[in-house]
């Protein structure tokens, strides 16, 4: 099961390389305003980071309470925050304070 946490891990690296990618060149050139566009590289940013700590997981003494809030930080923080950089609706963002309090868990869950 170990394991399964570093292919999920690369996975979501691969994932947030495209959405970098998109970002990059179809993002420019939108029609987004600045702050849309600052969201994303947020989102981007925070996916990147914390895919590369997700594959760590398999190293630590707990390695599914660390991928599984890694993942659910992922899904709570990032994703709102694309949505709302793509779309201009923030009627997610409401998850992004729980998904970043699961980054910081998952951060101290490696140390336990």
């Amino acid at each position: 099961m170990a394991g399964a946490w570093g292919r999920v891990g690369a996975l979501s690296g691969a994932a947030a390389m495209a959405a970098a990618a998109y970002g990059a060149h179809g993002l420019r050139r939108s029609d987004r305003d600045e702050y849309q566009k600052e969201l994303y590289e947020t989102a981007n940013r925070f996916h990147l980071l914390n895919s590369l700590a997700l594959l760590a997981a398999p190293h630590c003494r707990r390695p599914a309470l660390a991928g599984s809030l890694f993942c659910a930080g992922i899904g709570l923080f990032c994703l709102p925050l694309y949505y709302h950089g793509l779309s201009g609706d923030p009627g997610f963002n409401r998850t992004a304070p729980l998904g970043g309090t699961c980054f910081i868990l998952a951060w101290a869950s490696m140390a336990l």
